[in-house]
């Protein structure tokens, strides 16, 4: 038999997250069957949606929910031979056997200057995100100003360069002068950190005196509510998360937006990456071929030990990380 360890959650989180909402627990796993795959993790991901989604997804006990890397250690299935690399939503776990259904196989000539964690960041589901968040949502073209706030993490700071690619202004708000100068390596036109300016409002006037055709909205909140009043005519919202509502225990009350929409005649749009999963290799080559051009850059918060998954994971709600926060087992 092999031994498995796994972070369970053990108790619905109330408020902000503690470490003793997770428990590091052992088990064993069953032989292989034919068509079984036995996989070993080698990157694990921590990411905002897991707040929320624990909830809704989740009971107490069910290994925590994520995404990792692994690589095939024993097979019985000639699809998946022993060497392969996969990326799995298997959640929390060092060893786990799967059918091979819920895999996507991590194509065989990745390159071997990139660390095979970015399929869990810029070439996976975050940059996936800000590439249908930018093109089939906000529908941006060559000359809009742009917006991102949270824009130093791992979804935002993708988003950025991908409408600078797409001759866009872009403008960036994240939350320490570190993560500011980041962004500004990255290529964004403005940027600021919104704990330190006198006024939001005032900034993001300053940032882009005419206004925002796009906004990509990774934080909710009154932030968004004071973007809302900055949108030009025809400007398209697309709501990604909302990090700053995640751990609220009483639902905030904010300014009604009706009247602003309609004067402006704005869109706004909540998504889910998984809505353009039939395209899903359209975006990964797009990515993957701007990362190997140097036109895209890509940062990592790695956070080494398995055992240090739930810290990583409060970390990042935090704010620690600049770019994607990998687990690295």
């Amino acid at each position: 038999m092999v031994q498995t360890t796994f972070w369970a959650l053990k108790k619905h989180f109330e408020g902000f997250p503690k470490l003793s909402d997770f428990e590091l627990k052992e088990a064993e796993l069953p032989a292989l069957n034919n068509g079984d795959v036995l996989l070993e993790s080698v990157f694990l991901s921590v990411d905002p949606y897991m707040r929320p989604y624990s909830k809704l997804r989740m009971k107490e006990g069910d290994v925590m929910i994520g995404s990792q890397v692994a690589r095939v250690v024993e097979s019985k299935d000639p699809a998946y031979p022993v060497g392969t690399f996969v990326v799995a939503a298997a959640g929390w776990i060092t060893r786990f056997v799967s059918r091979g259904k819920d895999l996507q196989r991590m194509t065989p000539d990745w390159p071997k200057e990139l660390p095979r964690s970015l399929a869990l960041g810029t070439i996976g589901m975050p940059g996936l995100t800000a590439y249908f968040g930018l093109f089939e949502v906000c529908k941006i073209k060559a000359g809009d100003t742009v917006l991102i706030n949270s824009a130093a993490g791992a979804v935002g700071s993708v988003a950025g360069q991908i409408a600078k690619l797409a001759g866009c202004e872009v403008v960036g708000c994240a939350g320490s002068d570190a993560k500011v100068a980041f962004l500004k390596n990255l290529g964004f036109d403005a940027a600021f950190n919104y704990k330190t300016v006198g006024s939001l409002a005032e900034a993001l006037k300053k940032a882009s005196p005419n206004g925002y055709d796009c906004f990509f909205d990774n934080v909710g909140g009154e932030f968004s509510s004071v973007v809302l009043e900055q949108m030009k005519k025809y400007g398209r919202i697309a709501v990604c998360g909302a990090i700053s509502l995640y751990n609220d225990q009483e639902i905030q009350k904010g300014p009604y937006v009706q009247l602003l929409m309609i004067r402006n005649e704005l869109r706004m749009e909540g998504f889910l990456v998984t809505q353009w999963e039939n395209r899903k290799e359209e975006g990964l080559k797009a990515l993957l071929k701007w990362v190997m051009e140097g036109k895209i850059k890509w940062e990592e918060y790695v956070t080494e030990g398995f055992k240090n998954m739930p810290a990583a994971f409060l970390g990042m709600l935090k704010g620690d990380n600049t770019g994607k926060a990998i687990i690295k087992v």
